[in-house]
């Protein structure tokens, strides 16, 4: 008696029989879905830190300002106008523009690569804190880095902070990942570009944000 040696094949070209095939695509199909669920509980993730550091900073910011202080507060969506990159950034705390005091953090997210500046480096996707170096007295700045855009200056009073601060990615642990001045203010700070900008990261670019600054 002779055996045959079948190859399972099922059609031609070597393709699996139909229910090997409908076997991988479910697999297929899971292995997506679950990719698709760590993104979307990760971005969650980062979004209820996000809102946890900026509720601390407010908080500070009102206990601050309840002792003479000016207490601050915003949220930009997207931050941009230099060649390259966006940036998602939001805090609060309180400064006194008179003695130097400042307290102040929140979060951040680059939404665009960004390939200048100080932030130069942060892809898409990272980013979770920012906290502070130190107050600014004031700082020059352009929202897009023309030659042709005139250079401004932000000076730091009750409606406006100049800030340098440090931003940190999750990779990085308690290391800052990078340094850049930034700016936030209840005012437009650009009257010459079109639109209401009131937030500035160096290297960045300028948004309309919602702020609230009291004291």
């Amino acid at each position: 008696m002779q055996f045959e040696t079948v190859a399972i094949r099922g059609t031609k070209g070597g393709a699996l029989p139909p229910r090997s095939m409908s076997l991988a695509h479910k697999r297929s199909t899971t292995q997506k879905g679950r990719t698709m669920s760590q993104s979307t509980i990760g971005k969650r993730r980062w979004v209820l830190f996000a809102l946890a550091v900026t509720a601390l900073a407010l908080a500070a910011s009102a206990l601050a300002a309840s002792d003479g202080q000016t207490g601050f507060g915003f949220n930009a969506s997207e931050i941009s106008g230099f060649p390259t990159g966006a940036v998602f950034l939001t805090g609060g705390g309180a400064f006194n523009p008179d003695t130097g005091f400042v307290h102040s953090g929140g979060g951040f997210r680059c939404t665009s690569d960004v390939g200048q500046g100080p932030l130069a480096g942060c892809l898409s996707g990272e980013g979770v804190r920012w906290d502070t170096v130190e107050l600014r007295r004031s700082t020059t700045f352009k929202c897009t880095g023309a030659a042709a855009e005139s250079l401004k200056t932000a000076t730091t009073d009750e409606n406006t902070v100049v800030l340098l601060a440090d931003f940190y990615r999750a990779g990085d642990g308690n290391d800052e990942s990078f340094t850049a001045q930034m700016i936030a203010s209840a005012d437009d700070i650009a009257p010459d570009v079109g639109g209401i900008q009131n937030v500035w990261i160096q290297g960045v670019g300028c948004a309309s944000a919602i702020a609230n600054f009291s004291s």
